[in-house]
């Protein structure tokens, strides 16, 4: 069973994306929307956690908030931009969706 993960607030305001990498099983894939893309960026606290998690997870980050955030060309590599088109495309391919708020 696949299982896409789904993370909307900030890593430096919440810790719902450090619970997510801890819990998310390998294997599955986890979205970063709203502030969560927050997470997917170069050179910050969760950079080293983020890439490993790369290891045996695929990360997605939603490109519309990417740059409705002005961070358009920080995003760490490694890190696949989806727009809204790929986000229902990456739910529809996956069992279940967890979304951590």
């Amino acid at each position: 069973m696949t299982m896409l993960h789904t993370v909307n607030k900030s890593p430096f305001e919440k810790d719902s994306m450090t619970s997510c990498l801890r819990l998310s099983a390998d294997g599955s894939s986890i979205l970063l929307i709203e502030d969560g893309v927050y997470a997917a960026l170069e050179g910050t606290a969760m950079s080293d956690s983020v890439k490993a998690a790369m290891k045996n997870r695929k990360v997605y980050a939603l490109q519309e908030d990417i740059n409705a955030r002005g961070v358009e060309g920080k995003v760490m590599d490694g890190i696949e931009q989806v727009d809204y088109a790929g986000f229902v495309k990456l739910v529809t391919e996956h069992d279940k969706v967890q979304s951590w708020v």
